[in-house]
């Protein structure tokens, strides 16, 4: 009875063209990379769906790190970091992050997640209880969205970037302890969240205001510290979430906050007490990660990123002009992420699969990762992308675009 049941509900997928593929990397995270699609054969493919938006995790420097991590601390790391998994190497990374946003949170405090998805979770999760009210974005990440549901707080969400209802949402509630909570880069639009007017609502409503970063940390601000950095915002009320499988190219998370809040987050974060810690090799290998965030890697690829966005952007821009009754258009984003909608879930799967065949992997995404109606290519850029590859990619949409509206 439950295979029938189950392959229903696959059939009903495959009918709205909601089918998911796994495909396998042959090679490592590279703009040009070996593939193997749903039908098994292996391809270099140009990639434009990448978060590695620094181009670290093939960097010389990670390389080496890693080895030097795993000739001195070996494999795993045991067990859950209150047991005997908390290294040497998980501190120096932790007391780093710290540093880095102390400008940003007052007596600030860092604390080690094997992934974003774990770090959302625990945030969210403890500091929801029932005493407590959660004001969710509507864009939020999946994560912070089952966060939510798994909190005995109250959970009200907020239409997008709507400061003012959130405002009335915040001046009716009765709780206790108010917490808003948001992306501070949409994943899948690439809009950065309003930050400021989300702070000055926390501080007039006594509230806290948790931001999960992980598409900004890396790529916004002056030294890629992120959205806080980028706004210049300082509050002991952020509560910060950021990945490291991202722009800092190798794979773990974290949490910045007051030190009070770090400690209770310690105490009573039931995926950090009771989840194995992350591999002190890798720990080591992050220390490099984010120095070359910071220094003039982190700079150039930052810079490398602003020109190819503005790259995109005005080649789309020309090309929707040619193109306007298909309906296409780019989402208005200042980050990697720059999504183009075609509206159809069929119609996007059909796009992705030419780019695919003319060696090009951009995926696409449909609900229930985005709204119905908005289905889109989610195309990102990193800074190891040149001139070449954006360009090649503009050619083919534009040859798709004119087969389209023939």
């Amino acid at each position: 009875m439950l295979l029938e049941h189950v392959q229903g509900k696959l059939d009903a997928l495959a009918a709205q063209s909601l089918t998911r593929f796994l495909r396998c990397a042959d090679s490592g995270t590279a703009p040009r990379q070996r593939v193997r699609g749903p039908d098994g054969v292996s391809r270099e493919l140009l990639m434009f769906c990448s978060n590695d938006y620094l181009g670290l995790a093939a960097h010389p420097q990670l390389r080496q790190a890693l080895i030097e991590g795993a000739q001195r601390w070996g494999g795993g790391s045991g067990a859950s970091p209150l047991v005997s998994g908390h290294s040497a190497a998980h501190e120096a990374v932790a007391h780093t992050l710290a540093q880095w946003y102390a400008p940003h949170i007052p007596q600030a405090r860092a604390l080690g997640f094997c992934t974003g998805y774990m770090a959302n979770l625990a945030v969210v999760t403890a500091l929801g209880d029932a005493e407590a009210e959660l004001f969710c974005e509507s864009l939020n990440h999946a994560s912070l969205i089952d966060g939510a549901r798994l909190a005995r707080a109250k959970v009200s969400r907020y239409p997008h970037a709507d400061v003012a209802q959130l405002d009335a949402q915040l001046a009716a509630s009765s709780a206790k302890i108010k917490l808003i909570v948001t992306d501070a880069v949409f994943s899948m639009d690439g809009e950065i969240a309003p930050l400021p007017q989300l702070l000055a609502l926390a501080e007039q409503h006594d509230a806290w205001l948790i931001v999960d970063d992980a598409h900004g940390f890396g790529v916004l601000g002056q030294h890629g510290r992120g959205a806080l950095e980028h706004f210049g915002l300082c509050s002991p009320r952020i509560i910060l979430v950021g990945t490291l499988g991202k722009a800092a190219g190798l794979a773990g998370a974290f949490v910045v906050a007051h030190d009070t809040i770090l400690e209770y987050l310690l105490q009573s974060a039931r995926n950090y007490i009771f989840s194995t810690a992350s591999p002190p090799a890798l720990e080591h290998a992050l220390l490099s990660a984010l120095a070359l965030i910071e220094g003039e890697a982190g700079q150039q690829g930052r810079a490398q990123l602003q020109a190819r966005q503005a790259q995109l952007k005005a080649g789309m821009a020309a090309l929707l002009a040619r193109h306007r009754r298909l309906g296409w258009y780019l989402i208005d984003s200042d980050t990697p992420v720059q999504p183009l909608v075609v509206g159809g879930n069929a119609e996007v799967m059909q796009l992705a699969a030419r780019l695919e065949q003319a060696g090009i992997r951009v995926p696409g995404i449909r609900p229930p990762t985005v709204a119905p109606g908005t289905a889109r290519l989610r195309i990102t850029l990193c800074a190891a992308h040149t001139e070449a590859d954006v360009q090649q990619l503009l050619d083919e949409l534009a040859a798709a675009a004119q087969e389209a509206a023939a």
